[in-house]
């Protein structure tokens, strides 16, 4: 259930990208539509399931990277706050994408706009599910290009062009933050895997490192670096500029991106 809240979005994508070409805009509503209410449906159940509990439970998927220390599989992990954004996803997805219908009514590239909205969801489920930081990134630099093709959807305008832009710079400038600190973490934990990582704390309590002649502590200096990646995400001060110009997309594109999703990454990141 867990694999089909995942990837129904991403299946939405992929018909707007091909078969969508060939059949009426009307099909592309329907079915991405219908397969957001899918997985919000299956959200819920799974939410209930792991409400109050604190059980975490790992599906793996395949392995993706082995290269000499570094190995990666690509697996979901849920637990009560994954259930909980996976809830808070799908459910606002879903709304959008039954407000598209009107919204983008009579508008020449239906099917490109309700493929966004797919992929961009489908994006934000994996980073939620994500049980290790590389897969992490992967779902939020998948995030960050979504949202830059949907603020400038309309990019026949230069202001929606360039609200895109702004977007995708200031969001690489908190990425890169977040790039460093999980570079920091595989050097210090030997791994990007959570649990790993998690079980591993205590042992570098008290470690510390020489920066230009200071003595910072680690742990700290690492979770500073991944909280400017979840500034970025989450528009805090500093990293904030993006948020109003994504106005510049359709009305759609600001609620999905500014109700309960890409801001509220930084947020679950930091749970």
């Amino acid at each position: 259930m867990i694999t089909v809240i995942v990837f129904l979005p991403l299946l939405g994508f992929l018909y707007c990208a091909f078969a969508g070409l060939y059949f009426p805009n009307r099909f592309s509503q329907i079915i991405t539509t219908s397969f957001l209410f899918i997985s919000s449906i299956f959200s819920w159940i799974v939410f209930f399931e792991y409400f109050n509990q604190i059980d975490t439970k790992i599906i793996f998927l395949f392995s993706w990277i082995n290269s000499d220390t570094l190995s990666v599989n690509w697996s979901l992990r849920v637990d009560a706050l994954t259930a909980t954004m996976m809830i808070v996803v799908t459910t606002v997805s879903a709304a959008v994408h039954l407000y598209s219908i009107g919204y983008m009514k009579g508008d020449k590239s239906i099917n490109r706009f309700m493929g966004y909205l797919s992929l961009f969801t489908f994006f934000m489920l994996m980073l939620v599910t994500s049980n290790n930081l590389l897969q992490m990134f992967f779902g939020w630099e998948g995030v960050g290009l979504a949202s830059y093709l949907l603020i400038g959807f309309w990019n026949f305008k230069d202001s929606a062009n360039n609200a895109a832009l702004k977007a995708f710079i200031v969001n690489r400038i908190g990425d890169f933050g977040f790039a460093l600190g999980i570079a920091g973490v595989f050097y210090i934990f030997g791994s990007t895997n959570f649990d790993l990582i998690f079980s591993n704390l205590n042992n570098f309590e008290n470690h510390s490192f020489n920066f230009l002649g200071f003595n910072l502590p680690t742990i700290d200096t690492l979770c500073f670096l991944l909280f400017i990646g979840a500034m970025g995400k989450s528009a805090q001060l500093g990293l904030h500029t993006w948020l109003p110009d994504a106005m510049e997309g359709p009305t759609p594109v600001s609620a999905l991106i500014h109700a309960a999703t890409m801001v509220t990454a930084g947020v679950f990141m930091v749970d």
